[in-house]
């Protein structure tokens, strides 16, 4: 949007620079364009009110007409309020309450005025209030007439204590949008408008701040979440063809040992999931481009094994690989899970961790330059500028959103003639929406099915009034000789609370527990003495572990059949299921006790619920990203690429796979958006670009 879009805000009549200057720091308003495509969060539904005998505690924002008829300021000082009680046409009362901007709200607030009420209903001593309402005087609105729809915009206490509070932001809004018919240009083919009956974007504008109606705003919303979402996919998709283009990889066609290890050395088989991925990923490193792929699979799916036979690919063809693991539990399980198999196929394999000796580090760079050894697991240690390798052709990462782009860039540059090929591996299951955001320049395998034999884990919700039985339960579990982990919630905002919480918790397990060994491992511990904790759980010194979310990710004792997890609300939907995927590692019948006080949230209960009802961990995320956002999944927000203005990638994954399938759709005809229909796309990346606003980039 340039030209009349990138006037300055401060021209509108009523702005000026005091005001300007507070828009661009609050809400980042800048210019014309700006204004336009902030877009309101809601809109008030000025048809519909509810009687005050009708509210419940749960309504979210209503809207209530009524005569105030008292008014008083109560209490002293900082703690004083001022209170006014509001009486609908059916007599009966609801309590208006202000904290802020006292004196300012008396003056405004008159008795025996009719007013509409808009805000959130809270029953508090068997009563109804709205705190900090919005109101409106009937008879001013009836004056000028307002519309049925009202929108409602996001602002902050800075803008509404200098008087831009949503309403003004809909007066500045509504002063541009007369004028911008001649400056908006269409982003989208014809053919594209028709199929999918999409409004002009001039109509859409105007239409998703000031609807005539219900259905108009439905049909503006669709307009601008399906063009944001057709040209982040767009964007994508041809980052993706780029690299297939442009970045060569190794050719690895012969593989020898794969066939060998699989069926002379291989102690079970593998799943057809598995066989389907190890397919996916042999064609990859056959055909001479970089291969870039993310391995989905849920906790115990087997993702290990397919990135050993991977490796064995890269080493059949003369190439070096590396696997780097977030942490030193992670990266000793790997090391320990994949030495026996490569010892039966006579390739040598090496850990290098911070925890490594100077003297074994330098025998193991020595051996990686002369390309003596021929897979290297470790952990961010692989990224130190001693590590050179010979001939590094793959390089796996385990759990990658905990790595930084710099990182990943780094072990990448470990091959100065040709970019290794990638395997990205997560047992963090990404909800499809999201993959296709995040990850869409990726190609992604899933491994969608558990290994033979494995039985899913049995899951209850228990109260805290059932610890005994819990209890009870745990100890017939261990005298069978099977181990357990107890895990406490990390309070992040007092870690010394959290810590004081776990060793009260792990004197209480001793002291219940005293004829068993019980561990303790949390994130104040030393990496050597977390190390020593958990060797003694693992080698079977101790039957309980009590921990932290330190066991979270890649902790495997087949042996551990049983974790209970404490204040199990306090947890995230997602952290829950990576924490119950610690067991069901071996053959045995596996329990999860997911323990809770009585009060909880409705997010809360939710979360519980989801966790019994299911162990699909896809259907988990997708749970946990309708109720979470996804904002804080797997690191999307520093990835800039959910930088959303109206799109919602939890609610809206049916369009964006609709959106996607359109930008696929033109890509294939006319991979260089060259062709006359497709001129305003080529208008709208050039007019992007030079705004800065799209970054063609690769994400991964």
């Amino acid at each position: 949007m340039a030209g009349f879009f990138s006037y300055p805000i401060e021209l509108l009549r009523g702005v000026g620079a005091a005001r300007a200057k507070l828009l661009q720091t609050e809400l980042r308003l800048f210019t014309y364009g700006d204004l336009v495509q902030y877009y309101p969060f809601r809109h008030l539904d000025r048809t519909q009110y509810y009687a005050i005998a009708d509210l419940t505690d749960d309504l979210p924002h209503v809207q209530v007409r009524g005569i105030i008829r008292r008014k008083q300021l109560i209490g002293e000082g900082r703690a004083q309020r001022l209170s006014a009680v509001l009486v609908d046409a059916a007599g009966s009362e609801l309590e208006l309450v202000w904290f802020k901007g006292l004196k300012w709200v008396e003056r405004q607030v008159r008795i025996d005025v009719e007013y509409i009420v808009f805000g959130k209903p809270s029953e508090f001593n068997g009563r109804f209030n709205i705190v900090h309402p919005e109101l409106e005087d009937v008879a001013a609105q009836k004056a000028s007439g307002t519309a049925a729809l009202q929108p409602v915009y996001n602002t902050t206490e800075k803008l509404k204590n200098h008087h831009l509070d949503s309403k003004a932001i809909a007066r500045l809004i509504a002063e541009v949008l007369p004028q911008i018919g001649p400056h908006v240009h269409e982003t989208l083919p014809a053919a594209i408008l028709e199929r999918y009956a999409l409004l002009p974007r001039s109509l859409a504008l105007a239409q998703i701040h000031f609807p005539p109606s219900a259905d108009a705003l439905q049909r503006a919303r669709f307009r601008l979440k399906f063009e944001e979402l057709f040209y982040l996919q767009l964007k994508l998709l041809r980052q993706r063809g780029l690299r297939k283009v442009e970045l060569a990889g190794q050719i690895f066609q012969k593989v020898p040992s794969v066939g060998e290890f699989y069926h002379h050395h291989l102690p079970f088989d593998l799943t057809g999931a598995q066989k389907r991925v190890v397919k996916e990923i042999h064609r990859d490193m056959s055909t001479g481009r970089q291969m870039n792929r993310l391995l989905q699979g849920d906790v115990g799916s087997g993702k290990t094994i397919v990135a050993f036979l991977t490796m064995l690919m890269a080493a059949d063809n003369g190439a070096q690989a590396c696997l780097m693991a977030p942490t030193e539990i992670l990266a000793d399980q790997h090391f320990t899970g994949l030495e026996p198999y490569a010892r039966r196929m006579n390739r040598r394999i090496a850990k290098l961790t911070g925890s490594t000796r100077p003297a074994a580090r330098r025998e193991l760079h020595a051996a990686l330059r002369s390309g003596e050894l021929d897979f290297l697991v470790g952990t961010h240690a692989l990224l130190e500028d001693g590590v050179q390798f010979k001939n590094l052709g793959l390089t796996i990462m385990d759990e990658q959103h905990r790595f930084g782009v710099q990182q990943r860039a780094k072990l990448w540059q470990k091959n100065p003639d040709v970019i290794p090929h990638v395997l990205v591996m997560t047992a963090t299951p990404i909800p499809r929406t999201l993959a296709m955001t995040v990850y869409g320049d990726l190609d992604v395998s899933i491994i969608d099915e558990l290994p033979a034999g494995r039985k899913p884990i049995a899951t209850v919700h228990r109260y805290e009034e059932k610890r005994s039985q819990v209890y009870q339960f745990l100890r017939e579990e261990i005298r069978k000789g099977r181990q357990a982990y107890i895990v406490y919630p990390l309070i992040e905002e007092n870690e010394q609370l959290a810590l004081k919480s776990l060793t009260e918790g792990y004197a209480q397990v001793q002291a219940v527990f005293p004829e068993f060994g019980v561990s303790m491992v949390h994130g104040q511990l030393s990496a050597f003495e977390k190390d020593e904790e958990m060797q003694r759980f693992i080698s079977g010194k101790t039957q309980i572990l009590v921990a932290t979310t330190v066991i979270e990710v890649g902790v495997n004792v087949p042996n551990a059949t049983m974790m209970i997890i404490e204040n199990a609300e306090r947890f995230g939907l997602s952290q829950l299921h990576q924490l119950r995927g610690r067991v069901g590692r071996g053959g045995e019948q596996s329990y999860c006790v997911l323990l809770t006080g009585y009060k909880l949230s409705k997010d809360g209960r939710t979360r519980l619920e989801t966790m019994v009802r299911t162990t699909d961990g896809f259907e988990i995320a997708d749970v946990d990203l309708k109720l979470r956002g996804p904002g804080d999944l797997t690191g999307t927000q520093q990835s800039g690429v959910l930088d959303l203005m109206i799109a919602d990638i939890a609610k809206d994954g049916q369009l964006m796979a609709e959106a996607r399938g359109a930008a696929q759709e033109i890509l294939e005809a006319d991979p260089e958006l060259v062709s006359a229909e497709n001129e305003p796309i080529q208008r709208q990346i050039e007019a992007q670009r030079r705004s800065g606003s799209l970054n063609w980039s690769r994400i991964s």
